[in-house]
């Protein structure tokens, strides 16, 4: 992510960079992105590539081969958790295309005043973690290409500085080469590691008998895919894009493809011909494997990756603290990267697996479960009050209730059914079934349509009563 600046409309002949626009320090972050503004599919079908498909996908299809998933298993599941993200991520994507709002204006409108905090909160917490995570998964990969002297908490802490750098000073230059470069790279040594692993593949190991169920692996699988894939705040990136469903639709599609299908895929199958399954002998092996034994290249292209995902989580994080108080930007990026840093070494005391198995159960409970009830409320709840989706101005803001209890309500019963079913807490792991993402939205979509319309009703009374 490059120093927070809003980009001046770009004329149509010019090729515009891949990389969410932001706004100046000080500015509004509720202010409307103008059409002229917008950017089309093609550049947010790119941006968004950069923002799901990082080499955590690889690592995780080694896990799954550890637990033994077969191919069949992981190449069906990872299909079905990808159309089952489009039905949450389409319209998320569309609603900030078609408001031009960010995650924070939209959530005010629909939680009130203080419910925008709370979920500004959470915003900034799951970034947190998923940027002290990435940074973690860096440091692992880094220890199994270099004999670093330093254990892997202190590499993630540093790395969790490092990577703030293009925040912090603008380094526009480093983005551009993460995004125009270092991603592409990515995927074409992937691809052209998954043409290397196919061919070896035997016919046992494609009509191998499952150990796991087909529910265990959907389950496990989806978890991850959804968790990992989603990131909640959608509105933030997309109203920068054109107010089209298929402008949204065509590029979810094509990234999660790439990202969540092809690239875990690849891992399983080059875990089937190693045998390795431990994250840094994974990335030691895929660098032998595929990028010539030049750990150096493997190095550079691995932490310009994880620096464009990095980039995209300290934007999501500044938008979350500018929605408390504007503060210098600088200074709040400091903070922010010292912060992970911290939480990034200890991070590491749980282990690789398990922290990023946490991390994206819970990330597909909080953040999209929000998002849910904005959906159903502009899209469904609107309509059937036969009242227009109409978005709210700055101006509105004042008009608003400090909380809006349907909303709450909805909220916290989905991610109280989230969490509990995703079996994080401790004690809870008899707990653990079904799809917790699926389960959170679907409650809180159900809890939130009845409430809302009895919230409607009573405020309707009141007014009547005022006016008489």
């Amino acid at each position: 992510m490059t120093q927070l600046t809003l980009p001046k409309p770009a004329p149509a002949a010019k090729v515009v960079a891949l990389q969410p626009p932001q706004p100046v320090h000080g500015e509004s972050f509720d202010q409307r992105v103008p059409l002229a503004s917008r950017r089309g599919a093609l550049t947010m079908a790119l941006l968004w590539i950069t923002m799901v498909t990082a080499f955590p996908s690889v690592l995780i299809g080694f896990e799954w081969y550890k637990k033994g998933f077969t191919l069949s298993q992981v190449a069906i599941c990872t299909v079905i958790s990808c159309l089952m993200l489009l039905v949450y991520s389409v319209p998320a994507a569309y609603l900030g295309a078609k408001s031009g709002q960010s995650y924070g204006h939209l959530a005010r409108q629909v939680f009130g005043c203080w419910g925008s905090r709370l979920v500004s909160f959470n915003l900034l917490w799951v970034f947190v973690a998923f940027y002290s995570l990435s940074c973690l998964l860096l440091a692992d990969s880094l220890k199994g290409l270099f004999s670093i002297p330093l254990p892997v908490a202190a590499v993630a802490a540093i790395l969790s500085v490092i990577t703030a750098f293009n925040n912090f000073f603008g380094f526009s230059g480093v983005a551009n080469f993460a995004r125009f470069v270092a991603a592409p790279l990515l995927i074409v040594v992937i691809a052209y590691t998954f043409c290397q692993a196919a061919p070896t593949v035997t016919i046992s190991a494609l009509t191998a008998v499952p150990h796991e169920s087909f529910t265990s692996a959907l389950t496990c699988i989806s978890g991850f895919v959804i968790g990992f894939a989603v990131w909640g705040n959608e509105p933030d990136y997309w109203r920068y894009g054109k107010p089209s469903k298929w402008s949204a639709t065509l590029p979810l599609a094509v990234a999660l493809a790439v990202g969540e299908v092809l690239f875990p895929v690849t891992g399983w199958l080059v875990a089937h011909l190693s045998g390795v399954t431990e994250y840094g002998a994974a990335t030691n092996f895929i660098n032998v494997f595929a990028f010539g034994g030049f750990p150096i290249v493997a190095a550079i292209v691995l932490t310009a990756s994880y620096s464009a995902c990095n980039d995209a989580n300290m934007y999501g994080m500044i938008n979350a603290v500018e929605n408390f108080k504007k503060l210098p930007h600088r200074p709040v990026c400091a903070v922010l990267a010292v912060l992970c840093a911290v939480f990034s070494a200890w991070l590491s005391n749980s282990g690789t697996s398990k922290a990023l198995e946490s991390i994206t159960s819970l990330n597909c409970v909080f953040l999209p479960t929000v998002t849910v009830i904005m959906i159903v409320e502009f899209f469904m709840v609107r309509p059937l009050l036969r009242r227009r989706a109409k978005f709210g101005t700055s101006a509105d803001l004042s008009d608003l209730p400090k909380a809006k209890w349907a909303a709450f309500a909805a909220l916290f019963a989905g991610c109280l059914v989230g969490v509990l079913t995703s079996g994080v807490i401790p004690g809870s792991e008899s707990m653990h079934v079904g799809l917790p993402s699926i389960q959170a939205w679907l409650t809180a979509a159900a809890i939130y349509i009845p409430l809302r319309l009895v919230e409607h009703r009573l405020a309707n009374t009141q007014l009547v009563s005022i006016k008489i």
